[in-house]
């Protein structure tokens, strides 16, 4: 038995509830694999595949997170270096050690210390990947795993997250169809973690004042990598 099964016995066991009935199990995993899409706002899923991508930059700088395109992998060392340089920030990186990264040319800058791998205690700057974008609101999704530690998204005080233009999506419901696919496929079942990430950490719980990096980075920089106009970073077609 699971850990998460073993917790879940032991509330049904407090409510005086026993297991749970065959049909019931059975129609509640019907309900999962049969998931009704809900409402997706037509500002966004109108629009072509340019706009979306222009909409999701001007939602995520709308809440202070910083944006920069560019074309490739190749691109992205040096708007790293570039980014780092600007905020005064040490050329140190915990890199997300996920396959989507693989291509990226971190030797084409020497000066940058790479470090693969989860998030310690000590680092000042992450950078991983994304599932998704959300060109509504601006948010990230992304998901846990063995190539995403979620403590890179949560350790360190600034995180950077590189996001293919491909992956730019309309709504939350086009995200979450992108995880179930993904747990089909993958053969690893769902992520233990979805992340939603709409700029940088904030809280308004101390004196009604906005406080940044209350539980999480204070600085949020996404790097848009790929072209609008004909195929995307991750070669999906355009669908303008």
């Amino acid at each position: 038995m699971s850990g998460r099964d073993a917790i879940l016995r032991n509330v049904r066991r407090s409510l005086g509830r026993g297991a749970v009935p065959v049909e019931t199990a059975a129609a509640l995993s019907e309900r999962v694999a049969t998931h009704r899409r809900n409402l997706i706002p037509a500002r966004a899923a109108s629009l072509p595949r340019a706009a979306r991508v222009d909409l999701f930059i001007k939602m995520a700088e709308e809440v202070q997170t910083s944006v920069t395109r560019v074309a490739c992998d190749a691109d992205i060392p040096a708007e790293v270096a570039r980014y780092l340089a600007a905020e005064n920030l040490p050329a140190e990186l915990a890199v997300a050690p996920d396959a989507s990264l693989a291509d990226v040319p971190w030797g084409d800058r020497p000066l940058l210390q790479i470090r693969r791998g989860k998030a310690e205690p000590g680092d000042a700057v992450s950078l991983t990947p994304c599932l998704a974008a959300v060109a509504e609101t601006g948010t990230l999704m992304l998901v846990s795993g063995s190539g995403t530690p979620t403590t890179l998204n949560f350790l360190p005080d600034t995180q950077i997250v590189v996001v293919r233009a491909g992956q730019i999506v309309a709504g939350y419901e086009d995200g979450w169809d992108l995880i179930r696919e993904r747990a089909a496929n993958s053969g690893e079942g769902w992520p233990r973690t979805v992340n939603l990430i709409t700029g940088p950490s904030r809280t308004g719980d101390i004196e009604q004042r906005i406080q940044l990096g209350a539980h999480g980075p204070r600085r949020l920089h996404i790097v848009v990598v790929g072209d609008v106009d004909g195929n995307s970073a991750d070669g999906a077609p355009s669908d303008a």
